[in-house]
């Protein structure tokens, strides 16, 4: 009997080079979401007269979008570089686009939430002159900062799925779909912590559509993947983080449906969201970066993926190109 073959590559090598990327980047989408769902939010109280959702998502998109901001540019390492990103324009590279929607967003949430923050203080801020300008600005920038906060919510999914790195690659078509649900199950969570019962049900609605729609996501992320690339989802720390993720989610959606007049409850539910949202981020960061540590993780998706297309009768282009054609009434290997 032959032993099974062990998958390793040159001089102990990795086949797919790990990002340079650590706490900091998934801390950066786990704020950048939370930023995302409440400018989201925010909108949708603005339009509905609801002004405590409003402020708060509103400040909390502000902070959120800070803290996400100096997380990304401790990052970069130097704050320039984030700078330098916005010198050109490159449809055809996520993290140019986002650092254009980031400055959008950060522009529009800002405007809206310097207005809250006035009112709150009771017109104490020294903004002199500018107030009568920011006032005029504050509808128009609640909308904009609304219609920006569903790409800034999602395009770190698009960032992370247009690399080589095994996990991340193979989730790019459903990755999207979980970053954003998980974004509106933290930006309900937030609000549901700090808005009064009465006027937090948009929230909670938010918070249960995150919910669900993240666990419907990952379970079709799941089905689509090759058992390797799905591997380091469901072991190790990752696998934790992600299970972790999924039960915080359930409790806090059960808070989001049992708050309806209860601030405690919806306040632990809040937190809990909140909780599996971060969760959901790291764990997905980490388990792209542990994908790229094991060579089998690459081999077995790209040799289960040449057998279907030789089964297809797919063999004369550029990837299908080792071997030879079965002769004419003989089954192709795999069929």
């Amino acid at each position: 009997m032959v032993d099974d073959a062990q998958f390793s590559s040159y001089y102990g090598r990795h086949i797919v080079k790990a990002p340079p990327w650590d706490e900091k980047i998934s801390t950066y989408m786990f704020l950048g979401g939370l930023a995302g769902g409440s400018g989201l939010l925010a909108l949708g109280a603005q339009l509905t007269g609801r002004p405590h959702l409003r402020r708060n998502s509103r400040v909390a998109a502000l902070l959120a979008l800070g803290g996400g901001t100096v997380a990304l540019v401790a990052d970069l390492g130097r704050p320039e570089r984030f700078h330098h990103m916005l010198r050109t324009f490159k449809p055809s590279s996520p993290m140019n686009l986002g650092s254009w929607l980031l400055g959008a967003f950060g522009t529009s949430i800002g405007i809206a939430a310097v207005n809250e923050i006035d009112r709150g203080t009771n017109s104490r801020l020294p903004l002199g002159p500018l107030r009568r300008l920011l006032r005029w600005l504050e509808a128009p920038a609640g909308v904009a900062g609304g219609i920006f906060a569903a790409p800034v919510a999602s395009y770190t999914a698009v960032l992370l799925g247009d690399t080589a790195v095994p996990t991340w690659h193979a989730s790019r078509d459903h990755l999207p779909y979980v970053f954003v649900s998980s974004a509106a199950m933290a930006a309900g969570g937030m609000a549901m912590v700090t808005t009064p019962v009465d006027q937090a049900r948009p929230a909670r609605v938010l918070a249960g559509m995150g919910v669900l729609g993240e666990g419907a996501a990952l379970w079709l992320m799941r089905r689509a993947m090759h058992p390797a690339e799905r591997e380091p989802l469901e072991t190790g720390g990752p696998g934790r983080k992600m299970r972790y993720a999924e039960r915080l989610a359930l409790a806090g959606g059960l808070g989001a449906l049992a708050a309806g007049r209860s601030r405690a409850i919806a306040a632990i539910g809040g937190c809990a969201l909140l909780a599996a949202s971060a969760f959901a981020r790291f764990g997905m960061m980490e388990a792209g970066i542990n994908s790229t540590k094991d060579p089998r993780h690459t081999i077995e998706p790209q040799k289960a993926r040449l057998a279907q297309r030789r089964a297809a009768g797919v063999w004369d282009d550029s990837i299908t190109t080792a071997g030879e054609p079965p002769a004419s009434g003989q089954q192709s290997p795999g069929s």
